[in-house]
């Protein structure tokens, strides 16, 4: 595991700073950035074994993820709306669907991509959504949207839970979920190109 890599000595109790404090400090002091490893490794592990089922490729995509966490540690601001977690699973889905891509594309033993994987992905009308999910851009305007699109695009890209999961969750049915994302995608859309292009 990263966390057992990792290690920092430090007098001052770091465990009551926010993530976005640690993540922060981690760029003046890179051994910080084991306390954000510590707290997100198991979750973001179990996330990345759903969509690629070995535990070996799992592991190597949420190391690949922390990687780009740090490296682009400057790039990340608290948005409203938006929190490291969301940022941090944004940048997980990202690497995990890259690499499960390319491992069929070399031809491995790796079983078809499950409905509720498929269903996750942004589809060709939200691609916008994949082109810019870790930039500043997307969650300004997800800040601008009324809070059930701004709620139900967070569950289902930044945060990767199926609509399954959303519907139970929020107490809706599937259909309805697909309504309510179709309708946000829209939103997002049309909030984005505004802060973007106005």
């Amino acid at each position: 595991m990263l966390a057992d890599i990792m290690s920092f000595s430090t007098a001052e109790d770091l465990s009551t700073l926010s993530d976005a404090e640690v993540l922060a400090r981690s760029r003046k002091k890179p051994e910080f950035f084991a306390i954000l490893v510590r707290r997100y490794e198991a979750a973001l592990l179990r996330r990345a074994r759903r969509i690629l089922f070995s535990p070996e490729d799992a592991e190597e995509a949420v190391q690949d993820a922390f990687t780009k966490m740090y490296l682009y540690a400057d790039k990340y601001q608290e948005q409203a709306g938006a929190s490291f977690s969301s940022w941090a699973y944004t940048i997980l889905n990202r690497v995990a669907y890259t690499k499960y891509v390319v491992l069929r594309k070399e031809g491995g033993q790796r079983a078809e991509l499950e409905p509720e994987h498929y269903e996750s992905l942004p589809d060709v009308r939200a691609e916008f959504l994949e082109d810019l999910s870790i930039r500043n851009e997307v969650l300004a305007a997800l800040a601008k949207l009324p809070e059930t699109a701004a709620k139900i695009l967070q569950l289902q890209f930044i945060e990767g839970k199926t609509q399954e999961e959303i519907a139970e969750a929020e107490n809706l049915s599937v259909p309805a979920v697909k309504t309510r994302v179709h309708r946000a995608k829209k939103l997002f859309k049309q909030a984005y190109d505004e802060q973007h292009y106005d």
